[in-house]
């Protein structure tokens, strides 16, 4: 540095090359370079060497290697740099060394960063939703659940529930749960390309499953299905499936059943709205506040979110539902009944769904003398719709059928209240 120094100052002062060159004992040549001002000695050239291994046709060999892992989105089947030398070597016969190919792979791999632009939200315009899993303690037992998380766009506003499959049932029950907490339904829902949701394709060539393309009529909203691998095309619910299990389940919580669990996530998304979110113009309840008004309403009639078919009763007066066999009162056998199956989110995790059957003609009579579809036994438990069904119990008053014969023997049902012993239905 104080050799160029020097001879700039020199140069300047009408000192000539040679004489510079001569009292300083440097080439005239690197004088030459410092006197014009045409380099700087504290940069450096990197020589630029041309590859005599590295052929056009190499080159093209290894991009094609790379193409084809693209088209096949194999990632752990994908090639490595030393496989594709290897192949070099065996269908080429190249002569090179592995790390020329390493260093050219390595340099075709590098591709400019991806740069997102932050999504904007209109007041209640779309929501994001997505299944999560997590360990839990349920009656002193370690088990894993699937937590439904679902966050509006606009204000942030969080809502979790807690399933023990992630199948149509709990999906279905989840969104409706999800929309009568939140007043309303949003424009839009923002989803991945989950089986439980998607019958085929991806993204925007996906085709929904049947039950989901009825929820979404039903409550009008436009399902949106994301692109794969593009997890940041629904990041708010990304984040928030995480923010669930280190915030909420930590320390793990230990629970008598999935109500309780679903109850404290209740409370602790209605405690998230008091958090402020950095650039957001209020807290997320008070953006909530504003984000419900411009809602759409809820329907009147509650969306069934069970599982409908009918079967005939067999022989054995059951009937299949599913991977299971369930006993029928005889007098319906060799006929149609309606069979509903119900996520059982609020009973035992051994019970995994609630069987109510509707055959022609069975009634039973409730509270308020109006006559229902009738319910039948599942295990040795009564079967309705309540969903605090766990305060209720059952007793059978049996009469035999005929006189002369003690052994035709028939029952009627009576469901009642544990807490007040009060009749509520019966099975007649």
């Amino acid at each position: 540095m104080q050799d160029y120094d020097e001879i700039r100052r020199r140069y300047n002062a009408g000192e000539s090359q040679r004489h510079i060159a001569k009292s300083m004992g440097i080439s005239r040549n690197t004088v030459k370079k410092y006197c014009e001002g045409n380099a700087v000695p504290w940069e450096r050239k990197t020589p630029v060497r041309t590859s005599t291994v590295l052929t056009e046709d190499t080159v093209q060999f290894i991009k094609n290697c790379l193409a084809e892992d693209a088209d096949e989105h194999l990632k752990k089947q994908s090639h490595t740099a030393k496989r594709i030398y290897d192949r070099l070597v065996d269908e080429t016969g190249f002569a090179g060394g592995e790390s020329t190919i390493r260093a050219k792979v390595h340099e075709l791999k590098e591709t400019v960063p991806k740069a997102f632009i932050p999504l904007q939200f209109d007041i209640g315009e779309a929501m994001q939703v997505d299944w999560g899993e997590a360990t839990v303690y349920l009656g002193g037992e370690k088990t894993t659940i699937n937590i439904f998380c679902a966050r509006l766009c606009y204000s942030c506003r969080p809502f979790v529930f807690a399933y023990h499959r992630q199948n149509e049932e709990s999906f279905l029950d989840a969104f409706v749960r999800t929309f009568e907490a939140m007043g309303g339904v949003p424009k839009k829902v923002i989803f991945d390309n989950g089986r439980v949701a998607v019958k085929d394709g991806f993204g925007k060539h996906a085709k929904a499953q049947q039950g989901y393309t009825q929820l979404s009529a039903h409550y009008s909203f436009s399902a949106v299905f994301c692109n794969p691998a593009e997890g940041h095309e629904k990041g708010l619910v990304e984040g928030l499936v995480g923010w669930a299990r280190r915030n909420i389940l930590v320390p793990v919580p230990r629970v008598a059943d999935i109500e309780e669990l679903n109850s404290l996530f209740i409370e602790r998304c209605e405690l998230y709205e008091s958090h402020s979110i950095k650039g957001k113009p209020a807290t997320v309840g008070e953006m909530f506040l504003t984000e419900k008004d411009q809602l759409q309403p809820l329907p009147g009639y509650r969306f069934e979110t069970a599982k409908c078919t009918n079967v005939r009763v067999n022989a054995f007066s059951t009937v299949r539902f599913k991977t299971n066999s369930y006993s029928v009162p005889v007098k319906y056998t060799g006929m149609e009944v309606g069979i509903k199956g119900y996520d059982c989110y609020n009973l035992p995790h051994y019970v995994r769904s609630l069987i109510i059957l509707a055959a022609y003609g069975g009634t039973y009579t409730d509270r308020d003398g109006s006559q229902k579809s009738s319910f039948v036994m599942l295990g040795n438990r009564p079967i309705e719709i309540l969903k605090d069904i766990e305060n209720y119990d059952y007793r059978l008053v049996w009469q035999q059928k005929d006189e002369n014969d003690p052994t035709q023997m028939t029952w009627d049902m009576y469901v009642y209240d544990i807490n007040t012993g009060e009749d509520v239905a019966m099975y007649k």
